[in-house]
């Protein structure tokens, strides 16, 4: 059974030791590589939310997840504290910051 209750960062580290053990890690990956990955699985997302499918949207955002989890733990970057900092910045942003239509 899964834990649900694990800190950000040991999911992090989890995924990464998985993808390392996997031979994902074997050569050094760039970083670039890395985000190319989280992209299409984003568009997996993008193309199941089109399609109407939950079951596979819902597994898509998992496999984002997964993605940017395994950049994190190779690249030991504690994304808890950066998503904690983060979202104390977005409380005090103004509405609708950047006057972005989107």
């Amino acid at each position: 059974m899964v834990d649900m209750y694990k800190p950000i960062n040991q999911l992090c580290e989890e995924v990464f030791q998985i993808a390392k053990s996997k031979g994902w890690h074997d050569e050094p990956r760039e970083t670039g590589t890395l985000l190319a990955l989280i992209h299409s699985e984003v568009s997996e997302v993008l193309e199941a939310d089109r399609k109407g499918d939950q079951e596979n949207f819902e597994e898509e955002l998992a496999d984002v997840c997964i993605r940017i989890f395994d950049l994190c733990g190779s690249k030991d970057i504690d994304l808890e504290d950066a998503i904690y900092t983060k979202m104390e910045r977005n409380k005090g942003r103004s509405y609708k910051h950047g006057s972005k239509a989107y």
